[in-house]
């Protein structure tokens, strides 16, 4: 169990110190396992990122909220202002006329304008136009976050939730799936494997970059299984199943490619901890061919079977 023969030292810029037992420092979604305390308010605050990193259903929820909130804003300024100072309006209650404020600052907000309500003294006049000017920044900016979302290029790569330790060349290999799931292609992918290990008696970790079968394909329209030997110069090389849970040992994984999409290149992460691997199985394989192509049952990526490790 010499850990002398790795070939190549790199903390990828990730704290080398673990405190807990369950130290991760990717999360399986790609995300890192970092937590930032004591940073003012503005320093953190990034609204762009928030608006189009968040899910379809937030961002919608903050743009009918965002709605609701500016008109309900607009229409308590015209109630203050008077109802008196509009035409059309016909409710004699304070709540009714409410509404039809609120439905008159959506019209203006808008630019829509039907016509029945309008305003008549300067001060209404100057919130309606107000309104109007903050609704045209308003709605280009939404647009430009819209097209922002459809446009930022995202690698949806389908992992393997358990990776393996299998039989290999007469030897043991460390595994793992991947597949794309959706129709675009992606061309030169390259895949990074990075090991941490906690140190004997230590809190501290070191990170070993793993040589890999194959670390980049040109083509991706399959699945990719990535093999890592585990040969007498691997960090794993002599380690066994109690050994690697008793290192907290993680794989931090790294994807690049180049998406024909986008043009652009587009990158994705995961990681697997100990727990996470399956020792003594191999993956099925899910390709299957017939006279019309290649057909990939991708519901089926981490069905393995029982191979007797070497």
């Amino acid at each position: 169990m010499n850990l002398n023969k790795k070939e190549k030292y790199n903390d990828l810029g990730l704290d080398t110190k673990s405190i807990s037992n369950d130290y991760r420092a990717l999360n399986k979604d790609g995300t890192f396992n970092v937590k930032k305390e004591n940073v003012s308010f503005f320093e953190g605050i990034n609204i762009f990122h928030s608006l189009v990193s968040m899910s379809w259903l937030h961002f919608f929820g903050v743009l009918v909220l965002g709605y609701f909130t500016i008109n309900l804003l607009f229409a308590s300024l015209y109630l203050l202002i008077g109802t008196e100072h509009l035409t059309g309006i016909y409710s004699t209650t304070t709540f009714g006329q409410f509404i039809e404020a609120f439905f008159f600052s959506a019209q203006t907000i808008t630019t829509l304008g039907y016509g029945q309500i309008a305003p008549l003294n300067l001060a209404a006049n100057i919130v309606a136009a107000i309104e109007s000017l903050l609704g045209l920044l308003i709605f280009a900016l939404a647009t430009g976050l819209m097209y922002g979302r459809f446009s930022k290029p995202i690698a949806t790569i389908k992992y393997s939730s358990h990776a393996v330790i299998a039989p290999y060349n007469k030897i043991n290999g460390f595994m793992f799936r991947v597949v794309n799931p959706k129709n675009n292609q992606l061309l030169e992918v390259e895949v990074n494997v990075t090991l941490s290990l906690k140190r004997d008696n230590s809190d501290l970790r070191d990170f070993y970059s793993l040589a890999l079968e194959r670390s980049k394909v040109v083509f991706f329209p399959t699945t990719w299984t990535v093999v890592h030997p585990i040969d007498s110069k691997s960090p794993l090389h002599g380690y066994d199943e109690h050994d690697v849970l008793e290192k907290e040992a993680e794989f931090i994984v790294v994807i690049k490619a180049f998406d024909e999409s986008f043009s652009q290149s587009v990158y994705s992460r995961s990681s697997y901890k100990a727990q996470e691997i399956k020792w003594g199985e191999k993956f099925i394989y899910l390709t299957q061919r017939d006279r019309t192509g290649i057909t990939v049952d991708v519901s089926k990526i981490d069905e393995t079977y029982t191979a007797d490790l070497n």
